[in-house]
């Protein structure tokens, strides 16, 4: 009698687990984001640019210059903006350049393609596209970052004789790109929007 006791917990156990029952882990879940209403105004100031940028973000003076920066003659670090975009903890560094000769113009271009394909690492492709508006003298390079890399955004935009201007957006989190990808896309059409109507004074 006292096996019988001893066996029948067993047996219900058994019987539970041999169930016709589908088991999945639970998706990884994110917060919900609330995208605020599209609206842009115009961004004018003492630099020797203008452009539309959102009512939702908040463009400030930069006073943090990245090392690799600091150690070049190549920069004169008057122009640096940063981008803010508060509800989404992300930020775009904007600097701008005076082009004084072809080997700065050349060599500027190529540290942003430098900057860009730093991120190859984390990143699992790195596209490139033309930017090309000559009513408006703005020529650049797009550089869409895919994967888990920090910086998913990065470009240049010049006038190729005087003026140059680059872009790197951040998020200031730990880089998952299944997270931020919502966020991301909102941003992007912001950015967009910048260079489209980004014109040199």
């Amino acid at each position: 009698m006292k096996k019988l006791i001893w066996l029948l917990p067993v047996l219900i156990l058994i019987a539970a687990c041999n169930g016709n029952h589908d088991y999945s882990p639970k998706p990884r879940g994110y917060f919900r984001i609330i995208f605020p209403e599209k609206a842009y105004q115009q961004y004018n100031s003492q630099y020797p640019f203008t452009f539309i940028y959102p009512k939702y973000a908040v463009i400030e003076k930069d006073t943090n210059v990245a090392p690799e920066r600091k150690d070049k003659k190549l920069y004169n670090m008057k122009y640096l903006l940063n981008m803010q975009f508060p509800q989404f903890n992300g930020t775009l560094h904007l600097s701008y350049e005076s082009i004084t000769s072809k080997k700065v113009f050349n060599e500027l271009t190529e540290d942003a393609r430098n900057f860009a394909f730093k991120h190859t690492v984390k990143a699992t492709s790195i596209d490139q596209a033309i930017i090309h508006n000559p009513d408006r003298k703005v020529y650049g390079i797009y550089y869409t970052i895919d994967g888990n890399a920090a910086s998913s955004i990065q470009f240049f935009i010049t006038d190729s004789v005087k003026n140059y201007m680059r872009g790197a957006l951040y998020f200031n989190n730990t880089p998952r790109l299944d997270s931020i990808q919502p966020v991301l896309k909102f941003v992007k059409k912001d950015i967009d929007t910048m260079i489209k109507t980004f014109r040199w004074k």
